[in-house]
């Protein structure tokens, strides 16, 4: 059955190589029925693939050990649910897992009725299949996922997955991820064949919005799992912590939020072709550099995967990539001149320039960041790292700046606002933010003025939005005669596209205040006690008995059971634990986590005496951690709203846009 399996990812290889050459030969001849054949090749592709994946599950959830990667990856007393999660736990599952889910994404495209017609269809299915011959090479060459461990006779027992991978977060971050990297190589496909065909009008944009939009929020839930994951697993008391790999896909995410703004530009004004085509490039780029960084291990990071033949695969086949979209962006510049020019600096269409190129400055000192212990080896010999501060103090202004240019951006006119228009839609939401912060200033015990400011930014920004539905609600009601709540609806549903936008930004707004408010105003302690003692941070009391010992399956978890009191009342115990793990040298940390909507109080056990009588706990105090997690799904609903096929998935009616700012 490994043979099968094995037999088929060579077999996809062969026939996309053929699909490749028959899609090229078929599209200059005009050989219809070789281009008929190419696409076959396609679902042939994705069933060979899927077969694959599907005998690689089986031998992973029945614990065949005479399979390398299984007996690497799984254990026998390992829950099916994460036997079946160890598919992407190491190099050869995860370029696995990309290839699956990239079949089946190029079959989706080659096979849309939306495309038939479309002339450069050929060319899209002839890019989206380089991608698959490489990573089917991999898989093939270097990564087989079904080569046998060699060992007779065959071992009834499996090395265990890695207890931090042990965790449903980290069941579905890679997932969420790939099916966002994966997705945006469809919009970079169509922007490729556009530049091809010289075909270079907004049609590409129109055609790949939907997969552009969902590609970023799939890119979104798998930074959301990632941050879920590291806070309740890592046990150093964040979410957020600019590891390389956590970099790896924020950096593909600011360049996609970029490019989804931008297109709106090009959708509406004719404006930013050449802008929007660098955009799609980068950030498809990214994506297969972000790969790289995890697979070739030149960068420690907990998440990592070291492999260096992977890696020198993989920035070949970067380089390859880059130097093709490049040389045919610049061959192509001429299609790319731009329609119209901006007519004024304040106006709607700058504000999304100026986004994106905040957005652009954020993913640049990111990458930079990133890669300059990688620069500082080679021109110096010694590997500098960059560590936390630098981001924050580089990062925080200009994402601060994004969001109140994203306050700003409704509330002006497209082509040009007058100074009576930017007075009367400026005016409250200031006001109201200024009495913000003041209020802020006079009731936080902490007096600060950077987080307040940000706070109040943050404010304004939340006004703004809730004011375009007001506005745009009582608006509907006085045209049409209809009720408040029949208005609402009927406004938002008849305009998804954009009131899903705003339920977007809302969501980004609540994530922001979360994200604010527990950087600079949590509370942290570190303290040894002994039995008996207490633990005091901040309202909360923190009892300690001692420490227990308790099986769970084979395994052994040491715990504290920790009685916590808040302004002298009882509100529960946390448990904060170690897990040793039969199968696995390092224990892993579970936090004891008591929280809620205001705050988290956060619990760590570190170390402790032989006897158990004597213990070091990290404490935290996080405030406002549950909105980052409440914003991050109302993102994701906001996403699906806007996207949603059917009316108002489109450009909102010209009644709309009238009443609303003349926009």
């Amino acid at each position: 059955m490994a043979d099968i399996g094995y037999l088929a990812l060579v077999l996809a290889l062969a026939v996309s190589l053929y699909s490749t050459a028959g899609f090229l030969l078929g599209a200059r001849s005009g050989n219809q029925r070789l281009l008929e054949s190419a696409k076959g090749g396609i679902l042939a592709i994705a069933i060979l693939v899927n077969v694959s994946s599907f005998i690689l599950i089986y031998f992973l959830v029945t614990s065949d050990f005479s399979i390398k990667y299984v007996f690497q990856y799984t254990s026998i007393n390992l829950p099916t649910f994460y036997k079946f999660a160890a598919f992407w736990a190491g190099n050869a599952g995860s370029l696995l897992l990309w290839m699956w889910i990239l079949s089946i994404f190029t079959a989706l495209v080659a096979f849309s009725r939306q495309h038939r017609d479309d002339r450069s269809l050929p060319y899209v299915n002839v890019v989206l299949l380089i991608n698959s011959i490489f990573f089917l090479f991999l898989l093939v060459f270097l990564a087989n996922p079904f080569e046998r461990t060699g060992i007779y006779p065959v071992p009834t027992e499996g090395n265990g997955l890695n207890p931090l991978l042990q965790n449903p977060g980290m069941v579905f971050h890679p997932v969420t991820l790939y099916l966002g990297y994966v997705g945006f190589a469809v919009p970079f496909a169509f922007a490729m064949a556009a530049l091809i065909v010289r075909n270079a009008d907004d049609q590409w944009i129109k055609v790949t919005r939907r997969w552009s939009v969902v590609a970023w929020m799939f890119l979104t839930l798998g930074n959301l799992y990632g941050g879920q994951w590291a806070y309740v697993e890592l046990g150093w008391g964040g979410y957020w912590g600019w590891d390389p790999v956590e970099n790896a896909s924020f950096i593909p995410w600011l360049t996609g939020t970029a490019f989804i703004h931008s297109v709106m530009i090009q959708e509406r004004k004719d404006m930013l072709k050449t802008w929007n085509m660098v955009l799609i490039i980068v950030t498809y780029l990214l994506t297969i550099f972000g790969t790289f960084l995890v697979r070739s291990g030149v960068l420690t990071s907990v998440h990592a995967f070291g492999n260096s033949s992977l890696g020198t695969m993989f920035l070949v086949f970067l380089g390859l990539m880059t130097a093709a979209s490049l040389y045919l962006m610049l061959d192509r510049s001429s299609l790319l001149r731009e329609g119209r020019e901006f007519e004024s600096y304040i106006s709607r269409e700058s504000s999304f320039l100026l986004n994106n190129l905040l957005l652009v400055g954020s993913a640049f000192a990111v990458f930079w960041g990133t890669i300059f212990p990688l620069v500082s080896e080679a021109v110096r010999g010694v590997k500098v790292t960059v560590s936390v501060p630098f981001f924050n103090q580089v990062n925080a202004p200009i994402l601060l700046a994004m969001m109140f240019v994203m306050g700003v951006c409704p509330l002006i006119a497209w082509q040009r606002s007058s100074l009576k228009n930017l007075r009367n839609n400026f005016l409250w939401p200031m006001v109201l933010a200024v009495l913000f912060g003041i209020v802020l200033y006079v009731l936080l015990p902490v007096k600060r003025f950077i987080p307040i400011f940000a706070l109040a930014v943050n404010f304004f920004v939340l006004v703004t939005i809730v004011a375009e539905f007001v506005r745009g609600t009582l608006v509907r009601r006085r045209m049409t005669g209809e009720g408040i709540p029949t208005a609402f609806w009927r406004l938002v549903t008849r305009n998804r596209r954009r009131y899903g936008g705003y339920l977007v930004h809302l969501g980004i707004v609540i994530m922001a205040f979360g994200i604010i408010a527990s950087h600079a105003y949590k509370l942290e302690t570190v303290r040894t006690v002994e039995a008996g003692e207490t633990i005091t941070i901040g309202d909360y009391t923190l009892g300690f008995n001692g420490l227990r010992q308790r099986p769970e399956g084979e395994n052994t978890v040491v715990y504290a059971d920790m009685p916590v009191t808040k302004n002298g009342n009882y509100v529960g115990n946390v448990m904060p634990e170690k897990i040793f793990y039969a199968t696995w040298d390092q224990p892993s940390t579970e936090v004891g986590l008591m929280g809620g909507l205001k705050e988290d109080l956060y619990v760590i056990l570190s170390t402790w005496d032989k006897e158990g009588t004597e213990a070091t706990f990290k404490v935290n105090v996080n405030p406002l951690v549950s909105w980052i997690w409440i914003g991050g799904y109302l993102l994701v609903i906001g996403t699906i709203f806007a996207v949603w096929p059917g009316r108002g998935s489109q450009l909102g009616p010209k009644y709309t846009r009238e009443v609303s700012h003349h926009g």
